[in-house]
């Protein structure tokens, strides 16, 4: 009887108050996280003076990072700190990452070597805060509601998601307009230089980046106080106690009958484990092989890790059969999630070059910054996740609603037909071009429907497979999967072909770069070393043999990635549906 009345409570107020102090905090991470995001590869190029190539594996490997370090903040949580305890030390961690970040961006002119060795340690310090931070207020929206209103998860991770794009969009509409300055170039003679359409030529401001980082700090401060002031109020269980305290305080009442509430993992287990990893990692580094650190370190890590976390939970001796399988069903999808990040994440790497280099950016008149760019897909997001979550809604009290691995089989689809249509966009550009940047916008727009029908939707998967005693842990895996899909996006974004500006500045030079490329012309050493210092690359990516020549080819690389895996994803469908037993 107490139970129908707390249901019956619950259910006519709707969700919980403490949601939506999880969408504020997450908003003002997002917006800290996206705002660095937006301008960080571009500050690598420019005031750092990094490779476009090495500025992608670097920015792919601190991504992997970000999404490898919450296995590491998870299992703290539930052994040790608690949700709350982490959110809060997480929030501080990334605010001090992103001052270093605006320390290195200030003293770069300075001392080069004493920058890099700065950002190096912000990443260091966000990727752990990070860790900290994102498991654990994840798996609290899931807490907030009983048992008997699961299927209130898709919306309510919807609206959240809404949080975490609202941030992004005033993140990349603040950091690049205060941080990515472009300026006219003014003549000897008092007046500004043309471009041949008639546009003003600018030279970008390499000392405004630290600006952008420094709104991202405060950013990540101003969130971590909210959750701090209003967490014992609002962030509290359907009878009002306190959520995500020490895991000794736990509250049995939100384990399922029977369920336990305890891992057990065995010193054989992790033994194994631990031979695994490093059998794993030198296995990696050899299929990897290159010289770059990030490529040959990092990367091997991040795979690595993923693999041997998710052999070990399943190792749990106290896992039912039931468990096991809605577990499996979170590593199935979580493998094809990489192919979907590793595409859509080209944003801060490959698109952002792209749009940098190769993009017509005029907008009634207003020429905007490359960076900012990505805007359009938080903007596009948080304009369409509530109607994405009335659509659920409706199809659900239809009895319409496709079960989750269909919804996220359809987001792979979109992915792929976004870079179907940018391929056929950029195919005639030349050497000299401009991609018209609606194309561009439409890419985001398509690849924002492919996100919500995927990512949010994955979020609540976990949620509702999770055993309690996984539940942050299991988000953990479910981010490994995120992080594998950083590192591949990385890499493949790192295999972007020269563009427009790279042959205007050969030419420049005085260097045929189009003729070296095709090999028609053998370069001189003195050449070579000159397109080196200029970060020009004296020969095209290779990708599975397969030699990249042109913009066309390098997306036509995540059509056919994403698009083969939405067609498998679909078909396992029916085996994945009764692996869930009855969780739709």
């Amino acid at each position: 009887m107490t139970e129908n009345v707390l249901q019956q409570q619950t259910e006519s107020k709707g969700h919980p108050k403490g949601l939506w102090v999880l969408f504020g905090t997450e908003m003002w991470e997002r917006f800290n996280f996206y705002g660095m995001r937006a301008i960080l590869t571009l500050f690598m190029v420019n005031s750092l003076v990094m490779k476009e190539a090495d500025a992608s594996l670097i920015y792919g490997g601190f991504l992997g990072l970000c999404y490898l370090t919450p296995m590491l903040g998870g299992f703290i949580s539930d052994r040790f700190f608690g949700n709350r305890n982490c959110i809060l030390l997480g929030g501080l961690m990334m605010a001090a990452g992103q001052f270093l970040l605006f320390t290195s961006a200030s003293v770069f002119g300075a001392n080069l070597d004493l920058a890099k060795t700065l950002m190096w340690v912000a990443l260091t310090v966000i990727i752990f805060g990070n860790g900290f931070f994102k498991p654990n207020i994840s798996s609290m929206v899931g807490s907030l509601y009983p048992k008997q209103e699961k299927s209130k998860l898709d919306t309510a991770f919807t609206i959240f998601y809404m949080g975490i794009n609202l941030g992004a969009f005033l993140g990349q509409y603040i950091c690049p307009t205060i941080g990515d300055v472009k300026n006219k170039i003014k003549l000897p003679d008092g007046t500004y230089k043309m471009l041949p359409n008639g546009a003003f030529d600018t030279i970008r401001d390499i000392h405004a980046f630290k600006w952008g980082f420094l709104a991202a700090s405060i950013a990540m401060l101003i969130g971590t106080a909210v959750f701090f002031f209003l967490k014992n109020k609002y962030v509290v269980t359907p009878e009002g106690k306190p959520l995500g305290g020490l895991p000794k305080h736990n509250d049995a009442s939100h384990y399922e009958e029977g369920e336990a509430q305890k891992a057990v993992f065995s010193t054989q287990s992790l033994i194994i484990a631990g031979i695994a990893f490093i059998a794993l990692f030198f296995t990696f580094r050899y299929l990897l092989d290159g010289t770059n650190f990030v490529k040959t370190i990092i990367y091997p890590i991040i795979y690595s890790s993923g693999l041997t976390l998710a052999g070990l939970i399943i190792s749990d001796k106290s896992l039912t059969k039931i468990e096991l399988q809605r577990i499996l069903v979170i590593y199935i999808v979580g493998f094809f999630i990489i192919f979907f990040w590793a595409a859509f994440e080209q944003a801060g790497s490959s698109l952002t070059f792209i749009a940098d280099n190769q993009t017509d950016r005029s907008i009634f008149g207003w020429n905007m910054p490359p960076s900012m760019v990505q805007i359009f897909n938080g903007a596009f997001v948080f304009a369409f996740a509530f109607p994405f979550s009335m659509l659920w809604d409706k199809l659900r009290s239809k009895g319409k609603e496709p079960i989750s691995t269909v919804k996220q089989a359809i987001g792979l689809g979109l992915i792929a037909l976004s870079y179907f249509i940018i391929a056929h966009n950029v195919k005639d550009l030349g050497n000299s071009g401009l991609l018209a940047i609606k194309w561009l916008i439409l890419l985001y727009l398509i690849q924002t429907f492919a996100e919500l029908c995927l990512s949010p939707i994955g979020l609540s998967l976990v949620g509702k497979l999770s055993p309690k005693r996984f539940a942050s842990l299991l988000f953990g895996v479910f981010f490994l999967s995120n992080a594998a899909g950083y590192a591949l996006a990385g890499t493949l974004g790192s295999l972007i072909p020269a563009t427009g500006d790279k042959f205007k500045k050969a030419q420049e030079l005085g260097i045929d770069l189009q003729g070296i490329l095709n090999k028609s012309i053998t370069p001189t050493a003195e050449q070579l070393k000159t397109l080196d210092i200029n970060q020009i690359s004296a020969t095209n990516p290779v990708f599975a043999g397969y030699e990249i020549h042109n913009l066309y080819e390098f997306f036509m690389v995540f059509v056919v990635l994403t698009g083969i895996a939405a067609i498998i994803l679909f078909l396992l469908t029916p085996l994945l549906k009764k692996m869930m037993h009855g969780v739709k």
